[in-house]
C-alpha cells in the first residue's frame, strides 16, 4: 500500500533530506516497492503551503528527488502511492492542499457518493477521483464545524467513515506550520511515532551516501512514518485508533479517540506483500 511521512522541527525550519532520501528505508526507497507517483508537500517562510507532485515514482522523478534536497519547512507530509482510486494523475497525487492545511493518506475505502453526500457544499474543495482528497474534505468540513479543532474534526471524520462505509484503512497525516496531526484507524497497516532529540545519530544507508541533514542532526523534531525508517530504537507503532497532535513546542499530544471497530472492515488479502506488521 502506500507509504506515509510527516516531520515536525517546530518553530525551527529544517531540511527532510535524510528521511526522504538518505535513511536506510527512505521514501526514495520505498517509491520502488510503490511507484504509481510520489508528492512533498512543505510551507514557505511566509506559511504558505507548497506541493511538489508528479505521477511517477520518486526514484526517477527529478523533481521530487530536487525538492526533497532542497526545500526548507518547519513541517513535511510526504507520500508514495499505490493507486487503488483514481488515475496516476498530478490531481490524483498525494498530498492535498485545503485551507492552509497538508494531507496525505494510506488506504482506501469505498462508496464514495455516500460520502459526496456528506460532504455538501465541501465537496467543491475535491479536484480529482481519490478516496483519500474527499476524506481529506470532510476532516476539512468536521474542522470547520469544531471551530478549527483539527484533532476533533480529523476523530470526527474517521468515526464517520468508519461507521458507514466500507474501508481497509484510515491512516492519515494532517500538517500545518509547525505541527502535525496523525491517525491510525484501524490496525491493518502500521503508522510510527519517533520523537527525536538534538544531537541524535542519523543512521545512513551506507558509508558512500551523503547526508544532507546537519540541521536535523542539531535539531529536536518528531517524525510520523508507515515504517521505521532508521536503526533508531525510538520508534514506537501507533494503536488502532490513536490520534497524535505534535504541537509547534514538539510537545506531542495522542489518545485512542476511535475505539470502536469499523461497522464493514475489508480485509486485505492473504499474503499480500503490502500487509503492514
Amino acid at each position: 500500500m502506500c507509504r506515509l511521512f510527516g516531520l515536525t522541527a517546530g518553530a525551527a525550519r529544517v531540511t527532510a533530506t535524510f528521511w526522504l532520501l538518505d535513511a536506510p528505508d527512505s521514501l526514495e526507497v520505498q517509491s520502488h516497492r510503490n511507484a504509481d507517483g510520489a508528492g512533498l508537500g512543505y510551507f514557505s517562510a511566509d506559511g504558505q503551503a507548497v506541493l511538489d507532485k508528479q505521477p511517477e515514482p520518486a526514484f526517477s522523478d527529478r523533481e521530487f528527488i530536487t525538492a526533497a534536497g532542497q526545500a526548507s519547512s518547519s513541517s513535511f507530509v510526504a507520500h508514495v502511492r499505490w493507486a487503488t482510486t483514481g488515475g496516476k494523475t498530478v490531481r490524483n497525487t498525494h498530498p492535498f492542499v485545503m485551507e492552509g492545511r497538508v494531507m496525505a493518506h494510506n488506504g482506501g475505502f469505498g462508496s464514495l457518493p455516500d460520502l459526496e453526500r456528506e460532504l455538501g457544499s465541501y465537496r467543491q474543495l475535491v479536484l480529482g477521483d481519490t478516496d483519500s482528497e474527499r476524506y481529506f474534505a470532510l476532516i476539512t468540513k468536521e474542522t470547520d464545524a469544531r471551530g478549527g479543532d483539527v484533532a476533533a474534526g480529523f476523530a470526527a471524520a474517521a468515526s464517520w467513515i468508519g461507521r458507514h462505509l466500507p474501508l481497509s484503512s484510515l491512516n492519515a497525516i494532517v500538517a500545518a506550520p509547525g505541527e502535525l496531526w496523525a491517525l491510525r484507524y484501524p490496525g491493518q497497516h502500521a503508522l510510527h511515532i519517533l520523537e527525536r532529540p538534538a544531537d541524535g545519530e542519523l543512521h545512513v544507508r551506507s558509508s558512500v551516501s551523503s547526508v544532507h541533514a546537519p540541521d536535523l542532526a542539531r535539531t529536536p523534531s518528531v517524525v510520523i512514518a508507515s515504517e521505521a525508517m532508521d536503526g533508531e530504537a525510538g520508534w514506537r507503532m501507533l494503536a488502532p485508533g490513536e490520534l497524535v497532535h505534535v504541537r509547534p513546542d514538539l510537545s506531542v499530544e495522542s489518545a485512542v479517540v476511535i475505539t470502536e471497530p469499523p461497522a464493514h472492515l475489508v480485509p486485505l488479502p492473504a499474503g499480500n506483500p503490502n500487509i503492514d506488521t
